[in-house]
Parts: structure tokens; sequence; C-alpha cells
């Protein structure tokens, strides 16, 4: 495929998962995708059945609006963040929270667990990252904090991971698990956890971070920034190997193929509010 050439995507048959009683924020597929989690404005998340579109829970407990949603690698936890400055870890098979995680001061935007299950990251509005013993967290303070979800609480004396000077848009573990984290600061860094050394920071996006993702292999990393562009990295350099630039408004998401062949990007085009795919092969990769 030419590195240039873009696409629609085809969409076929469509569900509605219609029961949320606000704004749905963010959306997930369990790693058997037979289940779909949804995070909603109006502080509850939904778990459905994904071929019948069956409500299989609503949970609360958030004392704000739900804003991101994920599943553990090994599909036993999912996560979720909220405006209510917490992350809460739940069980799956019983659908019960099992610990809320508390350490951020503003709201919760986003979390990564990383490949084993054993760490998250989360981030949010007060710039702080965090990093918990099963999964690591991220926020809006440019810190990352290391915490202990074993016994559900922080370690007496957590550490961060400063560099980032606006809040923490997004956070990525890479196979081998290392942690990428995007800004507002319109930067990415590369963290190596175990250490907590930051390996590479990433410098060329004109606006803040939106969206990032790894390669398979770990040695690329795409990113979108609210723009019209989808960044393409090599990791070990930190230079930037490819822009590319499609038939997009604001690119929203970008995401490597299990493959790593393709990389596919979204936006939401604003006049016609439509949902557009461009899927672009990087440089690096031949097909």
């Amino acid at each position: 495929m030419n590195s240039r050439s873009a696409g629609t995507l085809a969409v076929g048959r469509v569900k509605f998962f219609g029961q949320h009683r606000g704004e749905v924020n963010s959306s997930a597929f369990s790693p058997d995708g037979q289940r779909l989690l949804t995070a909603s404005e109006d502080g509850y998340v939904y778990g459905w059945e994904t071929q019948s579109g069956r409500l299989l829970w609503r949970l609360g407990g958030h004392a704000g609006p739900i804003k991101f949603c994920r599943f553990s690698p090994d599909g036993h936890l999912f996560a979720t963040t909220s405006g209510d400055c917490t992350i809460r870890l739940w069980d799956v098979a019983e659908a019960k929270c099992l610990h809320v995680l508390k350490g951020h001061q503003r709201s919760v935007e986003t979390v990564s667990f990383s490949p084993d299950s054993k760490q998250l990251a989360s981030g949010g509005w007060d710039k702080r990252v965090v990093l918990w013993e099963v999964q690591a967290t991220g926020s809006w303070d440019s810190a990352i904090f290391i915490w202990d979800l074993r016994t559900g609480t922080p370690v007496i004396s957590h550490q961060e991971l400063e560099g980032h000077s606006g809040n923490i848009s997004c956070l990525c573990y890479s196979a081998s698990g290392l942690l990428a984290s995007g800004s507002w600061d319109k930067t990415i860094h590369i963290w190596k956890p175990s250490t907590r050394n930051l390996l590479v920071q990433l410098k060329g996006h004109v606006t803040w971070v939106k969206s990032i993702a790894f390669s398979p292999d770990g040695s690329q990393l795409a990113s979108a920034g609210y723009s019209h562009m989808v960044k393409v990295w090599d990791c070990n350099t930190g230079k930037c190997i490819e822009t590319l630039k499609g038939v997009l408004d604001v690119a929203h998401a970008c995401a490597f193929t299990p493959d790593g062949k393709l990389l596919v990007s979204g936006a939401a085009d604003q006049a016609r509010r439509q949902l557009r795919c461009t899927i672009k092969s990087p440089r690096a990769s031949q097909i």
C-alpha cells in the first residue's frame, strides 16, 4: 500500500446501545471481544454483550461523570476514571468494585494497563501521571506516581515521573512494558517505569497530543495531535519518521493493526458530522 493512499472505512451492520442517561465519553472491548464497556457522563459504566446488545450491568459508585474505561489485557479487570478525581478497579466476573484509587487532585481522564495486567497508569487534569502496582495512571498535574493496588492504597513513599508541563491527555504501554505519555504541552515522553527514567522526549506537534499508540514490536509510536495530521516516531532515536496527512478534520485517535503493517486514524468531520477513517502504511513497514 502506498503510504500516501487513503480510504474510507465501509460500515456494515450497526448496533445501538442506547440506555445511557448522559453522553458516552469512552468505550472499550474486552480482549475476547465478547463484552463492551461504555463510560457515561451520567456517572455509570455500562457492560454489554457485544453480539446481542444485551445490557449485562450498570455500575455506579463514582461521584462524578465517568471519563474513561479500559479492560486489562488478561480480561479479568477493568478500570474507570472520573471527574471525582478517582479511579475504580472492577472485577469482570462479579461486576463489583475491588479498589478505589485516590491520589489525583483533579479529573482523571485516561488509564492504561501494562501488558501483564499488573500495572496501571492514570493521567488527568492535575498534570500528574500515577503508576499503580497493578496498573499505571496519568493526570493533569504533570507528575507520575507509583501505587500498590494489592492493598488498595498508595504506598507510603509514592514516586512521581516528572517532566511534562501540561495536562496529561493519553497514556499507552508498549508490549515490552515501556510507558508513553502525551500532554497538552505538545510533547510525548517515553518512560521506563521500573527505573522511572525518561528515555526519550518526542517534540514536533504544534497542538496538544490527543492519542498515542505503540506499534506491536514497540519500535514505532504513532501520535495524533489536535490537528489534521498523525505523526510516526522512531522510539529509539526520538525522530519523527513520517507525518501523515489525510482527508480528516481533527484526528481523534490512532492505532496500529496487530501485524503492525497498517496505521488507522479516525476523525469526526465537523462539516458532515461523520466518522471517517484513514488507513496508512508507515514508511518503515512493507506490505
